[in-house]
């Protein structure tokens, strides 16, 4: 492993990047949970929101969302907790921006599914102006969802196509929960022109990845780390420049990997997948992508070529137009010299 110096890490922390894989509801920093509930206390909040350094399984994370889900179930709850995301995202040096969640876990209070993501779309384009980030939005559904419920999701991304929402996920627990309820919402995503992502490679290995290629047929993997227990997998995720949204804090805290020291992360960007690193959940694993670089930086000796390499391959993978990729390239490389 190699060193770096508290230069090194300064100047990737502050180094413009793009974030392909944020999830909404476990990025609420404690000013907006306190401005939504003013009786949760800070110790409270780290208790509630925040996860330890090491969790049982990805199933005992995932709990970490349950208090903030619960804290957006109006307009308003929502338009505060994205604008205050966004807000996070500028104040980490970020230019570009995919956010998700999944829509039909903020029905609580009467909100329609589609009122929901019209207040998101709506909060976004209020944040989008007063930062300048860049922001779109990936509608997900669940691995325990029905069929039903798969498919009301990604018909909710059908009918925003042309705003904030760009694209379709399914995420949770891939462990428990079989593919069967989601091929038909994921081939109506093919039909109708959505752009895909899917969770995979976390909770399972290489296997589940294949699964998912096959039947979900995503242009990105959220996570998909495991891929690398299976050389054949890497040499078909190279060949068909399938991206990787590598979240290495959030890896570590599910136990998949005991300590960033055994984390695949060098190895995939040595192997040449394509891949991005990510935050996955801000507030859960109780990090910042300047955070993360700084890890990569101390831990890999990674340094800004690697950085802007990932960031350069996550804006040709994201699910913005041809010419905004363009322009966001030139965006990245200008901010990334000395």
């Amino acid at each position: 492993m190699l060193a770096c110096t508290e230069k090194q890490k300064t100047d990737v922390a502050t180094l413009p990047k793009v974030e392909l894989h944020q999830h909404l509801d476990c990025s609420l920093s404690f000013e907006v949970v306190k401005k939504l509930n003013p009786a949760i206390s800070y110790d409270v909040y780290r208790r509630d929101f925040v996860a330890p350094a090491k969790c049982t399984d990805l199933a005992d994370y995932i709990t970490r969302a349950t208090k903030a889900v619960d804290l957006m179930q109006t307009e308003e709850q929502l338009r505060l907790v994205t604008l205050d995301v966004i807000q996070q995202l500028k104040m980490d040096h970020v230019i570009y921006a995919e956010l998700r969640f999944a829509p039909l876990q903020h029905l609580q209070k009467g909100l329609t599914s589609e009122q929901v993501v019209r207040v998101v779309n709506d909060a976004v384009e209020e944040g989008v102006r007063q930062t300048g980030v860049q922001v779109g939005v990936i509608l997900c559904t669940l691995r325990h969802y029905s069929r039903m419920q798969s498919m009301e999701t990604v018909m909710l991304a059908e009918r925003f196509k042309g705003t904030h929402i760009v694209g379709f996920d399914i995420a949770a627990d891939e462990a428990g929960f079989p593919i069967d309820n989601h091929t038909s919402a994921f081939n109506y995503a093919h039909e109708k022109g959505i752009p895909c992502t899917a969770h995979a490679g976390e909770a399972k290995g290489a296997a589940s990845v294949w699964e998912t290629l096959e039947h979900f047929r995503p242009s990105r993997i959220g996570h998909g780390v495991r891929s690398m227990e299976d050389p054949s997998l890497i040499a078909y995720l190279k060949k068909h420049g399938i991206h990787l949204e590598v979240c290495p804090t959030s890896n570590i805290q599910t136990a998949i990997y005991d300590s960033i020291t055994d984390h695949t992360v060098d190895k995939i960007y040595q192997s040449g997948v394509s891949m991005s690193i990510n935050t996955d959940a801000r507030t859960i694993s109780d990090v910042s992508l300047g955070s993360e670089y700084q890890l990569l930086s101390t831990v890999f000796g990674w340094e800004k070529a690697h950085f802007l390499r990932c960031n350069l391959e996550a804006i040709d993978h994201a699910f913005t137009s041809e010419e905004n990729k363009r322009l966001l390239k030139e965006q990245l490389i200008r901010m990334s010299e000395p």
